[in-house]
């Protein structure tokens, strides 16, 4: 009996060993101050120093998930993500320095944008809250949160996005020239005149 329950204790040990070798170790927590050095030395030209872009031409990521923003700079690096520029910006970057600089932005006030078309704003505002039943298009509010706040990780933040991006994301979604299995199916059903409703709209939350 003495030497089953010996056995016993041993293989448990081994087998408890062997489990916590196999299991994943928890990502190091991110850092701050290291992601604000890597933006300010690779970021900040085009997205501004504090995630407040200054052109149209690229998004403004103050304030979004950190989580969002580490996923897409690892799709980019892994060619997932499509774009020779933001490929070129993400090659040298390791999946710690993505958490970094992720960590920063999201620490980031977003200053916030305006719709300049209040009545294609209101089209906008019809579709983001209640969808387009007859074409069987989701509320985006769904996914995006009613301010545009997002759900980390999965969905980003879209509140105070530049019309001109958001309306390039949606062509993009719906000429399959960006993947995603949410997003595709739900741009295909939608007409350009409702994605400009959307970006117009999009641009002035907050």
């Amino acid at each position: 009996m003495r030497l089953l329950t010996g056995l016993w204790v041993l293989s448990a040990i081994v087998y408890a060993t062997a489990a916590a070798a196999a299991a994943p170790s928890a990502s190091p927590k991110a850092d701050p101050e290291k992601g604000k050095q890597t933006a300010m030395a690779i970021c900040a030209a085009c997205h501004g120093p504090d995630g407040n872009s200054p052109t149209p031409a690229n998004p403004n990521l103050a304030g979004q998930h950190a989580e969002y923003i580490a996923a897409q700079l690892a799709a980019f690096k892994s060619g997932a993500r499509p774009n020779a520029i933001m490929a070129g910006m993400s090659a040298t970057l390791s999946p710690e320095d993505m958490r970094n600089v992720g960590a920063y932005y999201a620490r980031q006030v977003p200053k916030g944008g305006a719709a300049k078309d209040k009545a294609l704003a209101e089209r906008g505002q019809l579709i983001w809250r209640a969808g387009i039943k007859q074409g069987n298009v989701p509320a985006c509010a769904g996914c995006h949160g009613a301010a545009g706040a997002g759900i980390p990780v999965q969905y980003p933040r879209l509140a105070g996005q530049y019309a001109e991006l958001t309306l390039g994301w949606l062509k993009a979604y719906q000429s399959g020239a960006r993947a995603h299995g949410v997003m595709g199916p739900i741009a295909s059903r939608l007409t350009e005149a409702d994605m400009k409703a959307l970006a117009e709209y999009i641009a002035g939350l907050r």
